[in-house]
C-alpha cells in the first residue's frame, strides 16, 4: 500500500509493557523524538508486541508492507537476555542489513554507559522501508536517534521513499534533495 502521507511505525518490544504490567515509556520517546526532527507532515503507526520473534516478524512486515511505513522505529529486545530477539526478527524481514548504524549507535550508548557493548541494535531495508532497532531506556533513544537520525533521510530517498524534511535546529541531516 502506497500513500502520499509520510508513515513512521513505532514498535514497542515488551512481555510486560505489552501484558499492561509496565508503562511503556519507549514509544512515546520515540514518537515525541522524531516529532521534533521532523518539519514534513507525518502520521504515527504505535504498536505493541511482546518478546515473540514471530510476532516481531509479523508487526514489521505489516508495517512496513500494508501500512506503508517509510521508516519503523523499535525499542526494546535488543540485549542479551534470552527472550530478546528484536535483532533477529529484523535480520529476518530485511533485504539488507546496515551495519553503520548499529556500530554507531554503540559507539555513541559506550560514551553513556559501559554495558553498551551488550546492546545488539540493527538497522536494516525492506523493500521501501528502512526499520531501525533501538534500546528500551528514553534517554538511550535519544543518544542513538542523534547519531545516526542524520543519514536517514537520505538513507529513506536512495530506497525510493519519501524525502523526510527536518527541523535544521534540532538536528542536521547529511544530503539533500
Amino acid at each position: 500500500m502506497q500513500s502520499t502521507t509520510v508513515r513512521i511505525g513505532f514498535v514497542t518490544v515488551s512481555d510486560r509493557a505489552s501484558r499492561g504490567e509496565y508503562q511503556d515509556l519507549g514509544g512515546p520517546a520515540m514518537q515525541d523524538w522524531l516529532g521534533k526532527a521532523l518539519a514534513c507532515d507525518w502520521e504515527p503507526v504505535p504498536r505493541m508486541v511482546p518478546d515473540e520473534q514471530p510476532q516481531i516478524e509479523a508487526v514489521l512486515k505489516e508495517l512496513c508492507d500494508q501500512q506503508g511505513c517509510c521508516l519503523v522505529v523499535t525499542t526494546g529486545g535488543t540485549g542479551p537476555a534470552r527472550r530478546d530477539v528484536t535483532p533477529e526478527a529484523t535480520t529476518a524481514v530485511c533485504d539488507k542489513i546496515l551495519d553503520g548504524f548499529g556500530e554507531l549507535m554503540r559507539l555513541e550508548s559506550l560514551k553513556v554507559v559501559p554495558t553498551a557493548i551488550l546492546s545488539r541494535q540493527i538497522a536494516g531495508i525492506r523493500n521501501s522501508s528502512l526499520i531501525i532497532n533501538l534500546p528500551g531506556k528514553p534517554s538511550a533513544i535519544n543518544d542513538c536517534l542523534m547519531a545516526v537520525f542524520p543519514a536517514v533521510p537520505t538513507c529513506i530517498k536512495l530506497i525510493d521513499g519519501p524525502w523526510l524534511e527536518t527541523n535544521d535546529d534540532f538536528i542536521k541531516v547529511f544530503g539533500g534533495c
